[in-house]
């Protein structure tokens, strides 16, 4: 039984995505890795403030 054309790019694209979340997520794993450890606790320190102003950003539009 053939594989519909539209099915296989929707799976390549799902592929492609899963893909690119995992390259993320290796990127930013070895980026704390790397990182010095007061310079990972100053960003984790910011989150808050960071959603803060994300999610004012977000009301003002």
């Amino acid at each position: 039984m053939p594989i519909d054309p539209y099915a296989a790019v929707a799976l390549f694209a799902l592929l492609a995505l899963c893909l690119a979340i995992l390259a993320a997520v290796a990127v930013s794993i070895t980026a704390i890795l790397r990182a010095h450890r007061s310079d990972v606790v100053a960003v984790v320190r910011a989150l808050p403030d960071l959603a803060a102003t994300l999610m004012r950003w977000r009301r003002r539009r």
